[in-house]
């Protein structure tokens, strides 16, 4: 069954060639769409074998569907792999064997993902590893439309497989905490518009195959967003970190509980505020209130 890997790229001079050679047994294309990588990822990319088409960046949703657009009509599997992540290799030889068995009414795939931060594989929490649909038939799966924490929905049955997809980011803690605040952002704009509904969007929650994608965002919209503020950051930090052992991953987990845990969700609940009483003092709408906060133009 030929399978086409999709890669989003922007200065992933770190992690591409990893990337991609974890596929390499397993993948009969690699499609990798740049957003303007400045740091030789687009020649790392084409020197490793795979196609690369470039698109301006809006948002992970809108880039992944572009990129599924581009793909050939006779594309029969996809498998969506960020560009710090690896298949392992029971995943890979999984792969090889199970997905020519799938039966046809079958149209998408669940794996494990897991965890490394700063080096160390995280194990407790309760976070890892968690079941995403990475693996879909061209043509029945397309990114949900939302601006942070995208998810594969499929329009027809899904099976499962053992192995696992390793997220291993190599770039330093200053990177991460930048991109985190960026994250910060675009989640604010997904609860804004879930109680404001100023444009489209999906929840997996609400859709078929949704499976454990679908039960935690389902908690997150309908208990954790009714929690206060700042108390529910705290809230959740105390669940991973001491209800489910978080402290067992030593200091590199313990600073990932704290900042993902913690720093991030607290992040989160404080740009909301910012931009609710920027809204409300200024007398404008939640959109311009966006823009100018956040500098997100939701309207490009």
């Amino acid at each position: 069954m030929p399978l086409t890997v999709v890669i989003l790229t922007k200065n992933e001079k770190r992690h591409i060639a990893r990337a991609l050679g974890s596929v390499k047994a397993i993948a009969d294309s690699c499609v990798v769409v740049d957003s303007g990588s400045t740091d030789g990822t687009v020649e790392l990319a084409r020197a490793a074998g795979a196609t690369v088409l470039q698109n301006p960046w809006i948002n992970y949703a809108t880039q992944m569907n572009w990129a599924l657009d581009q793909l050939p009509d006779n594309t029969e599997w996809v498998l969506r792999l960020d560009a710090d992540e690896t298949v392992s290799p029971a995943l890979a030889a999984e792969i090889r064997e199970g997905l020519a068995k799938l039966s046809p009414e079958t149209q998408g795939v669940y794996v494990s993902r897991r965890m490394h931060f700063l080096g160390r594989r995280i194990e407790w929490g309760g976070l890892f590893p968690i079941r995403v649909l990475r693996f879909f038939r061209h043509g029945h799966g397309r990114c949900e439309n939302r601006w942070m924490d995208e998810h594969i929905i499929v329009d027809g049955d899904t099976a499962e497989f053992s192995g696992e997809i390793v997220d291993d980011n190599l770039n330093s803690l200053s990177w991460w905490t930048e991109k985190h605040n960026s994250y910060a952002s675009r989640e604010v704009v997904d609860i804004l518009n879930q109680q404001y509904n100023f444009m489209p969007q999906e929840s997996v929650a609400k859709l078929r195959g949704g499976q454990q994608a679908g039960i935690k965002r389902w908690i997150k919209e309908n208990v954790y967003a009714r929690l206060p503020g700042g108390l529910r950051a705290f809230a959740y930090f105390f669940y991973r970190y001491v209800l489910r052992l978080g402290f067992l991953d030593g200091k590199e987990g313990t600073a990932f509980h704290v900042l993902q845990g913690f720093w991030y969700r607290y992040l989160v609940d404080m740009k909301l505020h910012e931009v609710r009483k920027y809204s409300k003092n200024n007398s404008v709408d939640v959109e311009a209130a966006i823009k100018d906060v956040l500098g997100i133009d939701l309207h490009p």
